[in-house]
């Protein structure tokens, strides 16, 4: 009898353990019920996935430091994760193998529409939180190279950086508001380091590089041989911003350089952070509360860039309803 008596006290116990645990999904109750009911949000996860970028790069420390504040501040665990970036994180989102991530404004509306490099894949569904700083167009040349606009480019050799990178995009449409075609040009794909080597050796007239301000290898190119950055003028600038709304002007300030005096306009591109679509509004807002009322604490130069007022300039895409009650509450619109 005593045996019997044990026997199922057992198998209660086996089924209360089952029953708690919901048939064990892998979900948890991360961030409270969608709309912030604070009930059971089944596509939230256990933890949070930030996709971020190389180790070397400004994405994967920058990254390291909002996990932090989120695992702080908004009651889940986050892992900054090393990856290929804008591109690679975009689809790392869609295949639920990242919950948040880096990316370029220009990339995620691509991705958001399945143009350019995302055609085989399809639109992909994702959500804004919001941007963080900018990644600005600069259009690099030799001091005495005799360019002094967009329009002299013609015919000269100009790389357009990697084949299939987000630069390369940004010439072509930069080129495309002066009339200008890459079979215009002398034209070279190389990376920026290569290139600023070719305009050191004399052997490229102008490269374009997509990246945030100061760039080292334009730093290093200017205290060599010296450099100068070509403007976009403003009247392509509107009409870049027109037909592309994830522009934004930009100024390099004068002595961003060292032989560039002179204030310098162009446009940028955004870095955003995005988000799965799936997840909660409540877990989305306590992610956007949890970095941008922390920027200060993210521990990398560059955050000095984020401001929450700017939060959604150069956005083409829908914003998480999360992110979007934060910035209301902020009066950002």
């Amino acid at each position: 009898m005593k045996k019997r008596n044990l026997l199922v006290s057992l198998a209660l116990l086996l089924s209360l353990s089952l029953t708690a645990c919901g048939g064990g999904g892998g979900q948890g109750n991360a961030g409270g019920g969608a709309g912030g009911g604070g009930g059971q949000a089944s596509n939230d996860p256990n933890q949070l996935i930030i996709a971020t970028g190389g180790t070397g790069g400004t994405y994967y420390p920058l990254g390291g430091g909002m996990a932090e504040q989120i695992t702080k501040n908004a009651g889940i665990t986050a892992t900054a994760q090393s990856t290929g970036a804008s591109a690679e994180n975009l689809r790392l989102i869609r295949d639920k193998k990242a919950d948040i991530a880096f990316t370029q404004s220009d990339i995620a509306d691509y991705a958001s529409k399945g143009t350019e490099m995302f055609q085989q894949d399809g639109k992909i569904d994702f959500q804004a939180i919001g941007a963080l700083y900018n990644e600005t167009i600069q259009i690099v040349v030799a001091p005495d190279s005799g360019i002094n606009s967009v329009a002299d480019l013609k015919g000269k050799r100009v790389s357009v950086g990697a084949p299939g990178s987000g630069t390369e995009l940004n010439a072509k449409q930069i080129l495309e508001a002066y009339g200008l075609k890459f079979e215009d040009l002398q034209l070279q794909r190389l990376s920026f380091a290569d290139s600023a080597k070719a305009i050191q050796d004399g052997q490229l007239d102008a490269a374009f590089q997509t990246a945030g301000t100061p760039t080292a290898a334009i730093t290093e190119l200017a205290a060599t041989t010296g450099v100068k950055i070509i403007p976009v003028d403003a009247d392509k600038i509107d009409a870049l911003i027109s037909k592309y709304p994830f522009y934004v002007k930009t100024t390099i300030p004068g002595k961003t350089y060292e032989t560039v005096p002179d204030d310098v306009t162009t446009v940028s591109v955004k870095s955003l952070l995005v988000v799965r679509s799936d997840l909660s509004e409540d877990l989305v807002y306590k992610v956007t509360k949890a970095i941008f009322d922390n920027i200060d604490k993210l521990g990398h130069a560059k955050a000095k860039e984020i401001k929450v007022e700017e939060a959604l300039a150069g956005i083409s895409l829908p914003v998480h309803p999360g992110a979007k009650k934060y910035f209301t509450e902020k009066g950002v619109k």
